[in-house]
């Protein structure tokens, strides 16, 4: 008999984003060599999905439990041996040079895999633990030309701006040379020198880096050798300005990509530098400045009027309101007191408090924001995914397409070879898919830092694209639909004052640690009601409890305190009622007199009817709320909410079922939960949405996005964000390949010349980003 032993790969490799890492096929050959093992393999459900660790076995050669321990210790093992990091590079290059970039930086001493993105301008590295270490990797990275900081010192404005000096450069010589050979007819030896100091300033970065490339026996097919070799195929045929046309272009375009891009990455770096970069330290009853990176936890922390929180923390002194805006997104300031948390980069108002110190530099939820956004940054979209495979196959196909056509023709007499090979380089050009190598990955970028910046956190392009697919949304009850904590709803007096009954049920009630009970507490210091003096409290077992206040036997709880017999029927319809709108009542009893019928329920959150009607608005349907209640209840709040469908008594198993079913009728399902508690059905869900992630790492963690605001409404600006996103990317494939077809059919034809290719070839790159850079300023008002 074999049996299946199923590990949510994740919680084995924590840093894996991957499940074709390296690693993955590593801890699979080690458990696959175990005795008793038949093999391992990975499964993952859903392209976006959390992967699945597989490991067949046969349960008489070892137990479930070893096979488990061994997979730990494994993983354990390799954990310790390989490491993952995410540095920021910085890559002059076409989005289809990331190959040749990333095997340059695999040849840095320890390093196994790099994953180069470079829209997002960063490289994700596999290195080996026993031969190098990440500040290893930032030191040999620092000695390349990738480093950003060697091209951006501060203070040096044209050394920040040396790519887009330069472009300008050559076409300020270019524009001389072009006057001086057709309006003022200067001979050759003046004007071929300025071409050639075009050629020299606009390829000056494509021929360094692929010379490099040769020198240490690295080519790579890609769109730099496209651009090289149609502008060295121009100067053959004595198309000088072309050909300096396309290396202008091209090294302009490089440059305002590269700028436009940096938009949409800095949205992301700022979140960096919310935090200060010093604490006031509170120590012997005064303050002192110190670097936040030396605050340890426990320390308290003095935050003024109008200052940033440099830290996680506890308000230990001192009330405040706090805006919390570039962490959770919420657009009102919070009221703060003791007892309640604040967040590293939020801003503290008109009152001055004292924090005790939570969480140290480097695990504050802005540091965890920044890493997942980081790493999210580098994980690829399927689109982009599918456009690097075609590249990969249409590069080659179109040099070996554009060879035929400059030697064929000249060879079969239709052409002669300065026709041929003029328009061998302008199809060369035309065909070049800088503008759908690009279009893909801007517009992913762009819509991460968006989101971001509005406090949802979506950790990865895959997960982005397959938001904007969902038709249905399944969430749990308890702490997403509702607050989480019970509250009176009603107040039904049936002998007596009212007021008696709030103060004698108030007396007993204090003493009991009941959630119901706390509840009626809340409600009736609310209302100002001072509670007399009580007994002792007794408490019944699953009935209620009871105490002596004014000399009277108080008994509060359900019906089940007394004889039913003896319940007078209007009581018992007191009880009905209440109990067919869905709450759990609370029955009081003072002597004989029955003073009054509680009627208590979590209720639903604000806003949560209109943000369900919201997405029902926008195609999200059905609505469908997994709860652990009883149909009573989650009927009840569901009627108030206007969801569609109630699932109730479910187990949490029985909750990855239902998702399950739900993504059989109606295709891909987001569910929203805490993160922690539904980690199950949120894994098994399309894509995972976490509520409330602020300051919860398990809920970041859990998770495919996190709204960090306790706030369903994100989720409609998430999904809307998602879908214009994904409309921003199908305008912008239609655009690239819109233009690489036309430009290479009147390229062939002669409909158009060298010039007119690098026009529009350069232009659709451009306007492929700045249509994705539109995301920056999206508001959610539609899909």
């Amino acid at each position: 008999m074999i049996r299946t032993l199923r590990v949510d790969l994740v919680e084995l490799l924590p840093d894996v984003v991957d499940p074709d890492d390296p690693c993955v096929e590593r801890l699979t050959r080690e458990l696959a060599s175990r005795t008793g093992v038949m093999g391992a393999h990975v499964i993952t459900p859903h392209p976006d999905r959390r992967p699945t660790l597989c490991v067949h076995f046969n349960p008489v050669a070892v137990s479930v439990g070893t096979l488990a321990t061994e997979a730990d210790a494994a993983a354990a093992r390799i954990v310790g041996q390989f490491g993952h990091a995410v540095f920021p590079i910085r890559a002059v290059a076409a989005e289809d040079a990331s190959r040749r970039i990333a095997r340059q930086l695999r040849e840095i001493e320890g390093v196994i895999g790099v994953t180069v993105n470079l829209a997002a301008q960063q490289a994700r590295f596999e290195f080996d633990r026993t031969i190098t270490s990440p500040e290893r990797l930032r030191v040999a990275l620092r000695s390349m030309t990738y480093d950003p900081s060697r091209t951006r010192p501060d203070g040096s404005v044209v050394r920040r701006n040396r790519e887009l000096i330069v472009a300008v450069l050559a076409g300020v010589v270019l524009m001389i040379a072009w006057l001086g050979d057709w309006l003022l007819g200067l001979p050759a030896f003046v004007t071929l020198p300025l071409y050639a100091t075009t050629y020299a300033l606009g390829g000056f970065d494509l021929l360094r880096q692929t010379v490099v490339g040769l020198f240490k026996g690295r080519f790579e097919f890609d769109i730099d050798l496209l651009m090289l070799l149609a502008a060295a195929g121009a100067a053959v045929i004595g198309a000088y300005a072309e050909g300096a046309l396309l290396l202008f272009l091209f090294a302009l375009a490089h440059a305002l990509e590269h700028y436009a891009l940096g938009r949409a990455r800095n949205a992301i770096a700022a979140l960096a530098d919310l935090a200060p970069a010093y604490a006031r330290v509170v120590r012997d009853g005064h303050d002192e400045l110190v670097p936040v990176e030396d605050v340890a936890l426990g320390t308290r922390v003095l935050v003024r009027p109008g200052e940033r929180m440099p830290v996680d923390g506890r308000v230990d002194r001192g009330q405040s309101t706090v805006d919390q805006a570039p962490i959770t997104g919420e657009s009102v300031p919070v009221d703060k007191g003791p007892g309640d948390n604040v967040f590293a980069g939020t801003v503290n108002g008109e009152g001055a408090i004292e924090v005790i110190t939570t969480r140290a530099t480097g695990d504050r939820t802005l540091d965890r924001i920044v890493t997942l956004v980081a790493e999210a940054q580098t994980q690829k979209a399927p689109t982009q995914q599918l456009t690097e495979r075609f590249e990969r196959v249409f590069v080659p196909v179109v040099l070996v397409a554009d060879a035929l056509l400059i030697v064929v023709p000249p060879l079969a007499g239709w052409w002669d070879w300065s026709h041929s090979i003029y328009t061998g380089m302008s199809t060369l050009v035309a065909a070049s898919p800088c503008a759908l190598a690009l279009g893909t990955p801007s517009a992913v970028l762009a819509g991460i830092a968006q989101a971001a910046r509005k406090g949802v956190l979506i950790k990865g392009g895959a997960h982005l694209e397959n938001l904007a697919g969902i038709k249905a949304v399944a969430v749990d009850k308890t702490g997403t639909i509702t607050i989480g904590r019970p509250e009176v709803t009603d107040v039904v007096t049936l002998e007596g004052p009212t007021d008696d009954l709030l103060r004698l049920t108030s007396a007993v009630e204090r003493q009991s640690q009941h959630p119901l009970a706390a509840a009626i507490v809340r409600y009736t210091d609310a209302a100002g009601i001072v509670a007399p003096e009580a007994s002792p409290m007794e408490s019944v077992t699953a009935r209620g409890a009871r105490a002596i206040v004014e000399g009277l036997v108080v008994s509060v709880g359900s019906l089940r305190m007394w004889d039913t017999d003896g319940v007078p029927a209007v009581v018992r319809d007191a009880v009905d009622a209440l109990q067919a709108k869905g709450r759990s009542v609370v029955v009081v009893r003072a002597d004989a007199r029955w003073l009054g019928v509680f009627g208590v329920a979590d209720r639903p959150r604000p806003g949560v009817r209109e943000v369900v009607l919201a997405l029902q608005a926008i195609g999200v349907r059905p609505v469908v709320m997994l709860t652990g209640d009883n149909r009573g209840v989650g009927e009840a709040i569901a009627r108030e909410v206007g969801i569609d469908e109630v699932r109730a008594d479910l187990l949490p198993e029985e909750k990855v079922e239902a998702l399950r079913a739900l993504r059989r009728q109606y295709g891909d399902v987001a569910m929203v939960g805490d993160g922690v508690n539904d980690a199950p059905a949120l894994a098994q869900a399309t894509v995972g949405i976490a509520m409330g992630a602020a300051g919860t790492a398990a809920a970041l963690e859990a998770a495919d996005v996190a709204l960090m605001n306790d706030d369903l409404g994100q989720l409609v600006f998430a999904v809307n964000l998602a879908r214009r996103t994904r409309v921003i990317i199908r305008q912008n494939l239609v655009i690239a390949l819109g233009v690489i077809g036309l430009l290479m059919i009147a390229t062939v034809t002669g409909l158009a010349g060298l010039g007119v290719a690098v026009a529009f070839h350069e232009g659709s790159t451009l306007v492929v980003i700045m249509n994705a850079l539109r995301l920056l300023v999206y508001r959610g008002d539609r899909s």
